[in-house]
């Protein structure tokens, strides 16, 4: 027998014919029964030419994931105990709200009376879409990544994507910007679930809409190569974070280290220089906090050909970490710098650290000949924001153009920026200047 709501078991009568419709679909009137007390207050009101079982999911419905693995299966065992509790809704003809329960009834064996489905009417309770999103996220327990894969699902649906049947106008097109409203989460979420959605593997897209892996994460994943991809999105399933970061690392690595490969240093003359070297931290960053980029040794860096970039007259901003301060110093003496003074980033949060947790990062001040800074007013320490690893802070770069002097010429840029000339460029523009 199937409990509803609290209003009790259905009768036999009721449930033997349930458990035809379910069976094949057919609608005939109930079979009187004994006792017109007893008769069950149905809704009359035509669900669909089709029957319940067979109700194609609604494509409002299917912005949220189904459920899975110990999820449905808690969801099926319930159901199978207490009986369906929740009407199913049906949308023009589609099965707006319900696809779970749907699902595990027809797991359990527990066959749906036509009185258990629901007709979602827009004129007494709304916009749809607002109904759906406000069932699925008071029901389901969802992390940020899969809000925003549903609110990036929902901002690329087209109207005519909603429905093929009428009344399409109750279904609107939303923007990211109201999609990430909607689902509560940022639209750089959103705009990381895009990209998985535009370059992802199925598999990689399955992952981030079940949870496992986080949408930031796979908007990098998504770069690598397909094999790769479903490499690391099999480790995500299986639920080993930390696996997963190490492999995502030395895949993106690997990548960086083959476009290094491709790069060499152009000629020219610069009268001040940025440069952020890629330490090798030999073994001091462990598991996620190593970097997942391309690094190189000591005597790489110092053979690099900054005395060349540099003009007579020249000003370097060296970063360094607090842990590679003294390869900094040796990198400065050897470039032809004298080290004039110290440039402090401090950051809201802290980071990773052995003995303390760092909260800095610094900029080795030096001077080639004898060019002053253009101002006297710049202190040695600022705050700003934290970006993506390793990324430089605007307020840097505003300090450096404030203090010192064009042509500006960076190494190991970031983010390219209009007056920093990259020092670097491909081999084959390299070749063809030649």
């Amino acid at each position: 027998m199937i409990a509803r709501n609290g209003a009790g078991p259905a009768s036999a009568a009721t449930d033997s014919e349930a458990r035809k419709v379910f069976a094949t679909g057919e609608r005939r009137p109930p079979s009187k029964p004994d006792h017109p007390k007893t008769q069950p207050i149905r809704d009359e009101r035509p669900i669909a030419s089709c029957a319940v079982t067979d109700l194609a999911f609604h494509p409002l419905a299917d912005l949220f994931p189904l459920m899975v693995g110990a999820e449905f299966v808690e969801l099926r065992d319930d159901i199978k105990q207490h009986g369906l509790l929740e009407p199913l809704c049906e949308f023009e003809g589609k099965l707006l709200d319900g696809r779970n329960r749907l699902r595990a009834c027809k797991a359990a064996g527990i066959p749906i009376p036509s009185n258990m489905v629901e007709h979602f009417d827009p004129k007494k309770q709304g916009d749809p879409l607002a109904w759906v999103i406000s069932k699925n996220l008071k029901r389901r327990h969802l992390n940020e990544s899969q809000r925003a894969w549903v609110a990036a699902k929902l901002a690329n649906m087209r109207q005519g994507e909603r429905t093929d049947l009428e009344p399409s106008a109750n279904l609107r097109k939303v923007n990211q910007a109201a999609a990430a409203s909607m689902l509560n989460v940022s639209e750089r979420s959103i705009q990381n679930a895009a990209a998985v959605r535009e370059h992802g593997t199925p598999e990689l897209q399955h992952v981030v809409e079940q949870g496992n892996l986080a949408v930031s994460v796979a908007a990098n994943v998504a770069k690598l190569p397909a094999d790769q991809q479903r490499e690391i999105a099999e480790k995500a399933a299986n639920g080993n974070a930390n696996v997963v970061h190490k492999v995502i690392k030395q895949h993106i690595r690997k990548q960086d280290e083959e476009r290094i490969l491709g790069l060499a240093p152009i000629a020219g003359k610069f009268k001040t220089l940025v440069i952020d070297p890629p330490w090798q931290y030999d073994g001091l960053f462990l598991g996620r906090g190593g970097p997942d980029y391309a690094t190189m040794p000591q005597e790489e860096l110092l053979a690099l050909p900054v005395p060349d970039w540099a003009e007579d007259n020249c000003h370097l901003y060296l970063w360094t970490t607090n842990a590679m301060f003294p390869d900094a110093i040796e990198l400065m003496a050897k470039w032809g710098f004298r080290h004039n003074t110290v440039i402090t980033w401090a950051k809201p949060r802290y980071g990773m650290g052995t003995h303390f947790r760092g909260q800095t990062e610094h900029v080795i001040f030096g001077i080639r000949g004898t060019l002053r800074t253009r101002v006297s007013n710049i202190g040695t320490w600022f705050a700003a924001p934290t970006g993506a690893h390793s990324a430089k802070p605007e307020r840097f770069y505003e300090i450096v153009r404030a203090a010192s002097y064009p042509p500006y010429g960076e190494a190991f840029q970031r983010k390219a920026r209009s007056d920093f000339v990259n020092l670097f460029e491909q081999r084959a523009a390299a070749e063809a200047a030649e």
